[in-house]
């Protein structure tokens, strides 16, 4: 059975979907660990309780960024992973970290790339006074949230939404979408390939596919 290792930050609302869909085979894998860089991250407990193992790694125990990174590369190798996830996982990673799950390193960003990269996405919606916002699913490059775009769920933006409003709406549509594109790649239907993500054999558009 294929193994994913997912990293976190908080408390771990995908890391749960994830860990559902792999319970009732809607991805046909299963989590082999959950790292964080937060020891006091609840979606470590939320992993805890399925039985799968943790640690958590502090930035300020490494000189740096790029220890810190060949440090949690070290702790990802050990299981082998087929497939490392992000889930909410807030540190920028080090080129050598890319490099090293190049083309097998997924992220979610919860808006529709590439609007809106890096953080206050919901935020930056409202001010704008945007009607659609949304959730991208991407392979991870060195580019901060612009690697190839695989999938996208779009959300309204309704009058007198409230930034946890569109966070509720967004999350539940991460919930659906982020493990529909593991099962992809686990089952072998997706990869990254000359910079696109291509999916059944064909490259997709910069948008990514599409769930209204």
């Amino acid at each position: 059975m294929k193994k994913l290792v997912v990293l976190i930050s908080g408390s771990g609302t995908n890391l749960q979907s994830i860990l559902d869909a792999c319970a009732s085979g809607r991805i046909h894998g299963r989590v082999a660990a959950v790292f964080s860089n937060k020891a006091s991250a609840y979606g470590l407990t939320r992993a805890q309780q399925a039985g799968v193992p943790t640690l958590s790694l502090a930035a300020s125990n490494f000189a740096d960024r790029e220890a810190f990174d060949r440090q949690l590369i070290a702790e990802i190798d050990a299981y082998a992973p087929d497939l490392v996830v992000l889930a909410g996982y807030m540190r920028i990673l080090s080129s050598a970290f890319v490099a090293r799950y190049h083309d097998r390193l997924l992220n979610i960003h919860p808006s529709l790339l590439p609007k809106y990269p890096g953080l206050h996405t919901h935020r930056q919606a409202l001010e704008n006074g945007d009607t659609e916002h949304g959730t991208s699913v991407h392979f991870v490059t060195d580019e901060l949230d612009g690697g190839p775009v695989i999938l996208q769920a779009r959300v309204p933006v309704l009058a007198g939404d409230s930034e946890e409003a569109i966070t509720g709406r967004v999350q539940q549509q991460e919930h659906v979408i982020y493990p529909q594109v593991i099962n992809w790649f686990i089952e072998g239907r997706l990869v990254m390939r000359d910079g696109k993500a291509w999916l059944d054999g064909k490259p997709l558009p910069p948008q990514g596919c599409d769930r209204a």
